[in-house]
């Protein structure tokens, strides 16, 4: 059991742990990427840089920093974060436990340009299967990616629902799926429905049949971790007071994720704050 668990492995995850283990908090970093930071060519606009570095160089300095102090640094994919009474992520490769959280993995991924996926947000769409999942009891719903995260978000409907598809976008259909599953490769053109999701148009002109189809993409973003956990998100940020709190006690979020400027001097200030306001929520239940 962590003191906290960063997720992210950018500016303000590492910021936030400089702060945390000088006041002696175990902590760990967890991330599969850095983020935008990686596709950085060069930064020359941060202080303290006698040269310019390229966004992976400042990103592996930070986590490499952060491991002298005695945070630990795992490469893990975070499906899911769930609060009962502590924090369990649920990762690829295992789960982990703290009495705290900050999500600081970045802004919140885009979804594809589906004719009627945005019109059909609430009204069918889903970004989250342990949120909306109830809804569809004894229903037949589509499950769009083909990922960790599709295959997670497809385990929790089918506790529920009758039947399911997973709608790949093109990419292979993974192995072994579960029973009560069908793969479909072929790509959404269309999510349809008058005013809510009754199917969906395949690119080769066929039509499937839905009750909602559950938009699971790529990995888990930020946004997908607090919407599961009821925090609100407006545009795909977090909403956060100014110590970096969300109403969530005990979660906090900082960087590119609660929107603003989005520059690596504002991540690192931000996971800063979120470090002190971690660090008198820990103290406070001591």
């Amino acid at each position: 059991m962590y003191d906290v668990i960063l997720v992210g492995h950018g500016p303000a995850a590492v910021s936030a742990a400089l702060y945390l283990r000088r006041a002696n908090k175990t902590a760990a970093l967890i991330g599969k990427d850095f983020g935008a930071l990686e596709k950085a060519e060069k930064i020359e606009n941060y202080f303290g840089l006698s040269a310019p570095l390229s966004g992976i160089e400042l990103a592996k300095t930070g986590l490499e920093q952060a491991n002298a102090l005695g945070a630990d640094i795992i490469e893990d994919e975070i499906f899911d974060i769930s609060w009962m009474g502590d924090f369990t992520l649920t990762g690829k490769k295992q789960s982990y436990q703290a009495k705290s959280v900050v999500i600081a993995c970045g802004s919140a991924r885009k979804t594809l340009p589906i004719k009627g996926m945005a019109e059909h947000e609430g009204k069918g769409v889903s970004y989250c299967a342990v949120c909306d999942a109830f809804f569809y009891r004894g229903k037949t719903v589509g499950v769009l990616g083909a990922g960790g995260y599709a295959l997670h978000e497809l385990e929790h409907l089918l506790n529920v629902v009758e039947k399911a598809y997973l709608f790949t976008n093109g990419e292979p259909a993974p192995e072994n799926l579960p029973d009560k599953t069908t793969a479909i490769t072929e790509k959404i053109v269309e999510v349809c429905g008058e005013n809510i999701v009754d199917s969906v148009l395949l690119q080769n002109g066929e039509k499937i049949d839905l009750s909602g189809l559950f938009v699971a993409l790529g990995s888990a973003s930020a946004a997908d971790f607090a919407r599961k956990l009821g925090v609100p998100v407006e545009n795909g940020v977090i909403l956060v007071d100014e110590k970096m709190c969300t109403m969530v006690e005990g979660l906090f979020a900082a960087g590119d994720c609660i929107g603003g400027l989005k520059q690596v001097a504002t991540a690192v200030a931000e996971g800063a704050q979120a470090a002190m306001s971690v660090i008198a929520f820990l103290n406070k239940g001591k």
